[in-house]
């Protein structure tokens, strides 16, 4: 199998193009390889027109959508496995049905022209796709979690199961002869040519109902809502989307349902950072803490655990404790590893001290061991920056 072209090579565009850079240099292949240009050319040519057709759609169908584009450009091909991105074997139809909004039409004669009027039964309608937030915290992130959230969306009329009809019974639309189609002819900048459309009596269903259901007017569909279960894995980052397949909206008349599209949002945590899959603590020591050394405790994501404090330990030290980060996560979705919990060791300077406490610490600056020396001051400021 031939290896994939890189998407904006494809398109012709740079990396940092803008999404109606990327739309404009869509449109112009498309136009490029529009079949009105080849219907006179060799079966080898309409076929490789077709294959640079399909190319260009796949391109914008990952590079137009934020979410793919940016798993694009850290993972490249192998990261679009299982984000609903093309495959290899996909239909010019669903090509012309998904990039519509480019030409302002589907487009259905084009595919006709490139492989033949394909008829068979009219295409079904689908519910729309729903968006929802769902609030973790750093520890649902560590372990996974599994969520119950109350949706509220458009679910089948109990009445006439989905059918929008009251009895049941329905006729052949008369527009498009049960195709759920109609070509109109057009005529573009390269001459007259057909445009396939979705039959505005029908919907695209190729029937019409003849006794529509009391209860949801016909639609099959009416406003309810749904408890869904959502499976969060390890590691998710703030961002991030999940996606439901099939529990997003229900469609009209027994079409496919939607699917259900979750955003992750991490709730802060009272006292670490996250930076990646790292963890950040900012501990604060007492001055003789940091000059004597000692034990202290710090926070983890599985309970408090003690630290030893090295004697003479300076503020802007880094202190690491290994797989007390957060989970690590593959393209696929997979947890793998953890980070590590960094300690960023500060030390407290009181502001107020009493009479006998500034005797002493007047006493500790006439020693010659509380002045630093030049040598110190070099490797305080090289650990700080480096």
């Amino acid at each position: 199998m031939a290896e994939k072209r890189d998407y904006y090579e494809v398109l012709g565009v740079s990396k940092t193009a803008t999404a109606d850079e990327i739309k404009k240099a869509y449109r112009q292949k498309a136009i490029q390889y529009h079949p009105d240009k080849y219907s006179q050319a060799s079966e080898k040519e309409r076929s490789e027109a077709e294959e640079k057709f399909k190319e260009a759609a796949e391109a914008y169908s990952v590079l137009s959508d934020p979410e793919k584009r940016q798993r694009y450009d850290q993972f490249g091909h192998e990261g679009m496995s299982g984000m609903g991105g093309f495959s290899t074997n996909f239909d010019l139809n669903d090509i012309f049905s998904m990039f519509g909004d480019v030409f302002g039409g589907r487009m259905g004669g084009f595919s006709d022209m490139f492989t033949g009027s394909r008829g068979g039964a009219a295409p079904k309608m689908r519910g729309s796709d729903l968006r929802v937030r769902v609030k973790l915290t750093l520890n649902d992130i560590l372990t996974g979690v599994e969520k119950k959230i109350k949706v509220k969306k458009y679910v089948p009329c109990e009445h006439c199961h989905g059918t929008g009809s009251e009895d049941g019974q329905t006729e052949t639309c008369q527009t498009c002869h049960g195709s759920g189609r109609v070509v109109r002819q057009q005529r573009g900048i390269f001459g007259l040519m057909q445009v396939q459309q979705v039959c505005p009596t029908c919907q695209g269903e190729g029937k019409i109902i003849k006794n529509k259901c009391r209860e949801c007017q016909g639609e099959g569909i009416v406003k309810g809502e749904e408890v869904i279960s959502i499976t969060i894995p390890a590691g998710v980052a703030e961002g991030m989307h999940l996606t439901v397949p099939g529990k997003g909206n229900a469609a009209p008349h027994g079409g496919v349902n939607g699917d259900l599209l979750v955003l992750i949002e991490e709730e802060p945590h009272p006292e670490l950072v996250r930076d990646d899959n790292n963890l950040i603590y900012n501990l604060l020591l007492s001055v003789p803490t940091a000059t004597l050394g000692g034990q202290v405790e710090v926070p983890t994501l599985e309970g408090n655990v003690k630290v030893s404090i090295a004697e003479g330990t300076q503020p802007g030290k880094i202190l690491r404790l290994k797989g007390k980060g957060l989970p690590s996560v593959d393209q696929y979705g997979r947890s793998y590893g953890r980070g590590d919990l960094l300690i960023n060791v500060g030390v407290y300077i009181p502001e107020h001290l009493s009479r006998d406490e500034k005797k002493l610490m007047q006493q500790l600056a006439e020693s010659d061991n509380s002045r630093p020396n030049s040598s110190d001051k070099k490797n305080f400021f090289r650990n700080l920056f480096k």
